[in-house]
């Protein structure tokens, strides 16, 4: 077996080695295009004051879908309520159908990050919510997927929620039915306990699948590529062709020649580059080359998009700097939505259209004179002989937001294996441990652990606020990674957002906080938290308890309600969302598997997302049979605390067994549970490894006090808001990236085939 590895780790190495003198030919099309701007006076960039124009017209759509769905939702999972007319009350407030729109609770969800563990876990969660799943409306949740307005992901959530968006919205259903079981799926199951599937035979068409502008292949596949189905995750996309080294030599000699072709073209490659279309491949298998030229704002000509059949998708990454690895509470988050890319932080507060990144650009507005180009026989762009220099038109790009780029962005998982390779707890062999970073500390001296977008869409705005250093916007070059890297796991604050004005968000948590790679509320903390820094000004989350409370009764193991009572929470900026937090938990199977497992039998796959499954519902409503009802009761919570409407005795209930209730239990949790990092507060601006400073008894025990003065009850000194934020630093000016003529994939082979080494180690 080893023997196999290192062959195709020197074939492969070799081969695409090989191949870099010749010229790309056929993914030429990952090369991003250059055209003429829609009109001389375009702007490209908004201030980030509220949702755009077309956010917002698309959210009518979207709420004339909801309208019918979240009323059947609602009143089956409330039949067993001795009265549900509170639910045609509801509905029937206001005169017109805008104020009913006005009325009805609007739903977020929001997965975390966790690499495939993330992605299938969070397929069955989602699963259970849809009602295209088999049975979901009888021992699930069906319906309330298509109740909801706004679906965000990290890292693997996003790959979750990216695979299903940029499917044509296909059902977790559909992907399940078409896989085929293989005899070898047996081994290594992890525990296989025979436990019958709520997920069965239910078809779904992909026929609305679109592509990028001009020319494409991706509704061709090559006659020599063998095409799997979603998600098939057999195979690693280190060795994708397993035993078969050829095969994935192949692939590597595809991914080479894309990147060579955008590089060729004049713009800046990263190792996300690479990483982006390795992953492509499993998310989008029915496109040639793992959809090659497939972009991200392509979603806005598909018709079900079109026809807001589908929750609005967004993307997480946080911004970081080269040569830095901390990623603080300050870092500048940003999202990826089929209109924009931006973000909401005050270091930024501003808003980019995304189907023209990679345009050169001061303050939004093109700068480059726009010329005549051809394509030459290899695919480029060649410029043409035109005298038109003095011409009024402007040059726009195209292309550049390759939707699995940009799903690589969300999971640059490289420089948070370098913080884990040199942890002692790895039984990692220590000459290996050091040929490892050897590596990756060279890839990230030259930056390639980063996203690179260049030139930065954000250069020269003018829309940062004023008590904040204009650093991002006076580099050439924007420099994204995981979302998940600030500590915030979870992507509540595209949601948390006022103008978006949500009432309920579904926090789908498979983060790997513990040691045993069990979440434990890390993410809402970390959050909370972010309310009182600088870039949370204007933003509002929930009270929740520290994470060794979390862990201590057990709420990190089962559904927990947080912000059940707005009237509890006036102090804060606004009333923000309810919380439905759902961690990941094992009901059937062992489903704390790392981020780093690259590889899923479909037995595996199949246990992953039935636990899932019966996450989201209470083990198919065996161990509380009315959880959907509860579910329902907190969906309208906020509405009906808005208009005053007397739920049932029995949502009473639900809140009494569900909603936290501000007991708390700090004692510090045994080292066998804690995980690689440690969780802390702030005191001054710096880490701080003290307990919660609220006031609990000798055991540890009390009951939560709300905020007083604006403080944070869990960070010391948190109130004068004096912490520097990440973007004042001269790292990001004029930082020197990684500008070779051609990426080194031989470089990057090694590197690849030494953490896959390391990884079948762990």
């Amino acid at each position: 077996m080893l023997l196999t590895f290192y062959i195709f780790c020197l074939v492969t190495a070799k081969f695409t080695v090989a191949k870099q003198d010749k010229k790309p030919k056929i993914a030429s099309n990952y090369a991003p295009k250059r055209i003429q701007c829609p009109s001389q006076d375009t702007t490209l960039l908004r201030e980030a004051d509220s949702i755009s124009n077309n956010e917002r017209e698309w959210l009518q759509r979207r709420q004339e879908n909801i309208l019918p769905n979240l009323y059947d939702f609602l009143t089956r999972s409330t039949a067993n309520f001795e009265d549900n007319s509170f639910i045609d009350e509801l509905f029937q407030k206001g005169n017109d159908k805008n104020d009913i729109y006005d009325y009805l609770p609007k739903i977020g969800i929001a997965i975390s990050g966790g690499g495939y563990r993330s992605m299938l876990t969070g397929a069955g969660i989602l699963s259970a919510m849809d009602n295209r799943t088999t049975n979901s409306t009888i021992n699930g949740l069906g319906g309330l997927l298509q109740s909801t307005s706004y679906i965000a992901g990290v890292s693997g959530g996003n790959w979750l929620v990216g695979s299903l968006a940029w499917n044509n919205w296909t059902s977790v259903q559909s992907i399940i039915d078409n896989w085929n079981v293989d005899d070898k799926d047996d081994d290594d199951n992890n525990g296989d306990n025979g436990s019958s599937s709520n997920i069965e035979e239910h078809g779904e068409s992909y026929d609305d699948v679109t592509t990028n502008d001009g020319d494409n292949d991706n509704d061709l596949v090559d006659a020599d590529y063998e095409v799997n189905p979603i998600w098939d995750l057999h195979d690693s996309i280190i060795s994708p062709g397993g035993m078969n080294i050829f095969k994935s030599a192949k692939r590597w000699e595809h991914i080479s020649n894309a990147i060579q072709a955008k590089q060729e073209a004049g713009f800046e490659t990263s190792l996300t580059d690479v990483w982006g279309r390795a992953l492509s491949y499993n998310f989008f298998p029915n496109l040639n080359r793992g959809g090659i030229d497939y972009t991200w704002s392509s979603l806005r000509t598909s018709k079900t998009f079109q026809d807001a059949h589908m929750p609005f998708p967004i993307s997480l990454s946080d911004g970081r700097y080269p040569g830095s690895s901390v990623i603080n509470l300050n870092a500048t988050l940003f999202e990826f939505n089929p209109f924009e890319v931006g973000s909401w932080d005050s270091s930024l507060n501003a808003f980019f259209d995304v189907r023209y990144l990679g345009t050169n650009v001061s303050n939004g507005i093109p700068i480059n004179k726009y010329r005549e180009h051809t394509e030459s026989e290899n695919g480029l762009d060649m410029v043409g002989s035109s005298d038109d220099e003095d011409s009024d038109s402007y040059e726009c790009i195209v292309g550049y937001d390759n939707t699995a780029f940009i799903m690589a962005t969300s999971s640059t998982l490289f420089n948070q294996f370098l913080l884990r390779i040199n942890s002692t707890k790895l039984p990692v062999p220590k000459f290996i441990t050091r040929l490892a970073t050897h590596f990756l500390n060279d890839i990230s001296q030259d930056y390639n652990d980063i996203a690179v977008y260049h030139p930065n869409p954000f250069k020269d705005s003018e829309y940062v606020l004023d008590n904040f250093t204009n650093s991002i916007t006076q580099s050439d070059s924007l420099y994204l990674v995981d979302g998940g890297e600030d500590d915030e796991n979870i992507p509540f604050v595209p949601l948390i957002q006022k103008d978006r004005d949500l009432d309920i968000i579904f926090a789908l948590d498979s983060s790997a906080d513990m040691k045993l790679q069990w979440p434990d509320g890390s993410s809402l903390v970390h959050t909370y938290e972010r309310q009182f820094f600088k870039q949370g000004d204007g933003m509002a989350f929930p009270y929740v308890p520290d994470t060794n409370t979390f862990v201590n009764l057990g709420l990190n193991k089962r559904p927990t309600f947080f912000g059940c009572d707005a009237s509890n929470m006036t102090d804060l900026e606004y009333i923000p969302p309810l919380i439905v937090y759902m961690p990941n938990s094992e009901y059937s199977f062992q489903s704390n598997q790392s981020a780093f497992k690259l590889s899923y039998s479909e037995t595996q796959r199949r246990q992953m997302i039935q636990n899932g499954f019966e996450i989201a519902t209470r083990n198919n409503l065996t161990d509380d049979p009315d959880f959907a009802s509860c579910i329902g009761c907190a969906v309208m919570r906020r509405k009906q605390e808005a208009l005053n409407i007397t739920l049932p005795i029995e949502c009473e209930s639900c809140f009494v067994t569900y909603c936290w209730d501000g007991e708390l239990d700090t004692t510090e949790l045994p080292d066998s549970q804690k995980d690689w990092h440690h969780s802390f507060v702030y005191e001054n601006g710096k880490p701080n490894f003290t307990n919660s400073s609220q006031s609990v008894d000798a055991n540890g025990k009390g009951t939560f006090d709300s905020l007083q003065n604006g403080k944070s009850p869990y960070m010391r000194d948190s109130n004068s808001k004096d912490i520097k934020d990440v973007s004042d630093t001269d790292h990001y000016k004029n930082t020197k990236i990684f500008t070779g003529t051609l990426i080194n994939i031989k470089f990057i082979m090694l590197l690849l085939c030494v953490v896959t080494f390391l990884i079948g180690l762990i």
